[in-house]
């Protein structure tokens, strides 16, 4: 497949305060909300020192002032394609950098970079790319979405480059990956599907089960061979039936199972959000952006692969059919979402878009909560719950934007 042209959207990323520099001083973020493990603490004071939080506060510690804001975790995100006007599926190193930048602008500090569907040599091409951004601390690995899924559920991917995923293939994809493969999204019905997930539970690598034409039966079946994860749960799958319960039953009443959700407000009403967490809780789910180039960026006309996508009014739909082509969501609105719209409380939107993804990353002991000794990335946002501040690492990537 040759490589996709980038984006010819027209508008730009969203501009924000230049971050202060820092020099290795110690700075406490004080008189704010701060979301922990155990729960939020009103008036709370969190030290930062080097690139850690801290348990004690050092003598030359600069203090910040934060009174009337939230202080949480940096977002986790496990499915991106894209963001900036970049793509992650067909840019270059530069591009994909840009990508990052544009996410961890929005509060994503951890973020997996995932393909969609082409063909072999293709993706074994991108993932050695991606590959070199993971060694290098800029993602936290690659997730191959494609190529084997239902043409029957394939959304924006390109039918005649789908295959089934026989075990060789897959197999082809994770060494190309050199040890950053984080996660395989499978039809796992397909011939080859049930064996393939198998490896990958052996490899350690997340088999996720999506653009699945599976019944319930064939989806206990795969998630009893070791599947984990239910890529974008209601999407891209046959819809929920009392006499024919289908997939989303089974990925939902299975305690083994994580489920992503796209809460954009396109890809799922409200109430089916609320289903999902009332049957799963806030430890089984993990909010994702599915993002492609246009995230963080503005409509126009851009690529997903080999696909050309239209996106009008923040909805990015394939130009041929109109069938929705992953989406320009960034977490701290899915954030806001989650509280404001569907309800949630802060406490279990913070453990849906930070420690849930973390720990299914088995990097619970860096990111995913404010622990001392855990990376310092964190979000700062106002009471409105609107991102005024993101640090990663203990740098600022946001500035305090106090009033």
């Amino acid at each position: 497949m040759a490589t996709a042209p980038g984006a010819r959207g027209t508008a730009r990323p969203a501009q924000h305060n230049p971050h202060p520099a820092t020099s290795g001083t110690p700075t406490v973020l004080a008189g704010a909300t701060v979301v922990l493990p155990t729960g939020s603490v009103h008036n709370g004071r969190l030290t930062i020192d080097g690139t850690r939080i801290s348990r004690t506060t050092p003598e030359n510690a600069q203090v910040i002032d934060v009174t009337g804001h939230y202080v949480v975790p940096g977002f986790v995100d496990l499915h991106n394609h894209g963001g900036g006007g970049a793509s992650f599926t067909s840019g270059s190193a530069e591009d994909i950098l840009k990508g990052i930048h544009t996410h961890r602008l929005h509060g994503t500090t951890t973020l997996v970079a995932s393909t969609v569907t082409g063909d072999m040599d293709f993706l074994s091409q991108r993932a050695g790319l991606l590959s070199e951004l993971a060694e290098q601390g800029e993602i936290a690995g690659v997730h191959f979405e494609g190529p084997f899924i239902s043409p029957c559920r394939k959304g924006a991917h390109a039918e005649d480059l789908l295959r089934d995923p026989h075990p060789a293939d897959v197999r082809k994809l994770i060494d190309a990956a050199r040890g950053q493969a984080r996660m395989v999204t499978l039809a796992t019905e397909l011939p080859g599907g049930l064996d393939s997930v198998r490896l990958l539970a052996e490899q350690g690598v997340i088999a996720a089960i999506g653009h699945t034409d599976a019944t319930y039966e064939q989806t206990v079946e795969a998630i009893d061979a070791g599947a984990t994860v239910a890529t974008h749960l209601f999407n891209a799958m046959p819809p929920l039936g009392h006499r024919s319960p289908g997939p989303i039953t089974a990925l939902l009443e299975d305690d083994r199972i994580t489920v992503e959700l796209i809460n954009d407000g396109t890809h799922l009403h409200p109430a089916a959000l609320r289903l999902a967490f009332h049957h799963a809780g806030a430890d089984r789910v993990a909010f994702i952006t599915d993002a492609m180039d246009a995230a963080g960026f503005g409509d126009g006309r851009y690529w997903l692969g080999p696909l050309e996508v239209e996106v009008a009014e923040g909805v990015a739909r394939l130009v041929e059919d109109g069938t929705i082509a992953g989406s320009t969501l960034t977490l701290d609105r899915a954030f806001k979402r989650a509280i404001t719209v569907d309800g949630l409380s802060v406490e279990d939107a913070v453990q849906a878009l930070s420690a849930t993804p973390a720990r299914l990353l088995g990097m619970a002991d860096r990111i995913g909560s404010l622990e001392p000794g855990k990376d310092a990335d964190l979000v700062l946002l106002d009471a409105d719950f609107d991102l005024k501040g993101v640090m990663r690492r203990g740098e600022w990537v946001v500035g305090p934007q106090l009033r």
